[in-house]
């Protein structure tokens, strides 16, 4: 009876009465709207939202991600697989070796990183200042900013001196961000990626730990025969 409003006729109020999903509605047209929600619940309610939000924000780029069964190169040769050994620059320097790695983040849902990264070379080549600005904003909320649905993993201050700068944008304004996930990358995903089954697969090889271990126990234990029959000698 408190939402009742005047001039309502009772025909229409029985009826909401009687119907609860229509009171909602209802009672948000008129402005009569009582929420029970404690405050407790409506934040756990608005975090629910925003973790759902940035899922489904996510879920695009990772939609139907196999290492087996969505491999954009098949047609990489074990040696050309094995260059990228050499070093984490010669791997995105080979067009192959930046999608193969850009598919396995997307196994471990971080490929921001390397968008990040790729994003930070295009805006170092921008020259019209129109489009630096646009592009520095663009960035700062798809990469930077705390409700960011590519939000990348740095330090706050890194992100507090972003968010001055792009104020009054230059070609500079990212690289401190920049570095810091290149770092990441090599010495974090990059190690994982040669160590992972995607990887191997590519280059047709076995992995070299379990095999070296193998052959370490096997040294050990012929050096300690070889010790006990010498000393058995002196004996």
């Amino acid at each position: 009876a408190n939402w009742r409003e005047e001039g309502t006729p009772q025909t229409s109020l029985a009826v909401e009465l009687s119907m609860p999903f229509l009171k909602t509605d209802r009672h948000k047209e008129t402005g009569f709207v009582q929420d029970a929600m404690s405050p407790q619940s409506k934040v756990k309610e608005k975090e629910k939202k925003t973790r759902l939000s940035l899922l489904l924000t996510k879920s695009g780029s990772h939609e139907n991600v196999n290492p087996e069964s969505k491999n954009p190169t098949k047609s990489i040769t074990p040696a050309a697989a094995l260059k990228w050994r050499e070093s984490f620059e010669e791997m995105l320097d080979h067009k192959d070796g930046l999608e193969t790695f850009t598919t396995f983040l997307k196994t471990e849902f971080s490929e921001e990183n390397i968008e990040f990264w790729l994003d930070c070379e295009e805006y170092k080549k921008i020259k019209s200042p129109t489009e630096l600005v646009s592009k520095a904003k663009k960035m700062y909320a798809v990469y930077i900013d705390t409700e960011a649905p590519k939000e990348i993993n740095i330090d706050f201050s890194t992100k507090t001196a972003i968010k001055q700068n792009i104020l009054k944008p230059t070609h500079s304004c990212f690289e401190a961000a920049q570095s810091k996930v290149y770092s990441l990358m090599k010495k974090d995903c990059y190690p994982r990626f040669l160590k992972s089954d995607m990887y191997f697969n590519l280059t047709k090889t076995l992995p070299p730990p379990s095999m070296s271990r193998r052959r370490s126990r096997s040294c050990v234990f012929n050096d300690r025969s070889e010790a006990e029959t010498e000393l058995g000698i002196w004996l």
